[in-house]
């Protein structure tokens, strides 16, 4: 059974950090990435792996997030640094298997002005 947990939501001060957690579990996963959904707004893609292993990233987190992985963990991380308000959201971890995304419960983040 295919299992995601995310952690290391909270809040925070505009400038600073946060670093989330993807923990997979159940299979191999090809691909891992970070969504977001903040209030009233569609969920986005923020940053991930590509298949092939390259990384991508979203305009508005370029040079201040990084996407890391432990492929022996099956872990994939977010750090998160400058922080600002417009940051906030639900956070969700995406795993993929054959195609199909696995997502997580999801973890907070609240940036604070």
């Amino acid at each position: 059974q295919v299992q995601v947990v995310e952690s290391g939501g909270g809040l925070v001060q505009a400038g600073g950090s946060l670093r989330l957690s993807c923990a997979a579990s159940g299979s191999i996963f090809s691909r891992m990435g970070w969504h977001r959904q903040a209030p009233g707004k569609q969920r986005e893609l923020v940053a991930r792996f590509t298949s092939g292993g390259e990384t991508y990233y979203a305009d508005s987190v370029k040079g201040r997030f990084t996407i890391s992985r432990d492929n022996a963990k099956n872990t994939a991380y977010l750090q998160m640094n400058s922080l600002k308000p417009e940051d906030t959201a639900v956070y969700y971890c995406a795993a993929t298997v054959l195609g199909r995304d696995y997502w997580g419960q999801g973890t907070q983040v609240t940036v604070s002005s």
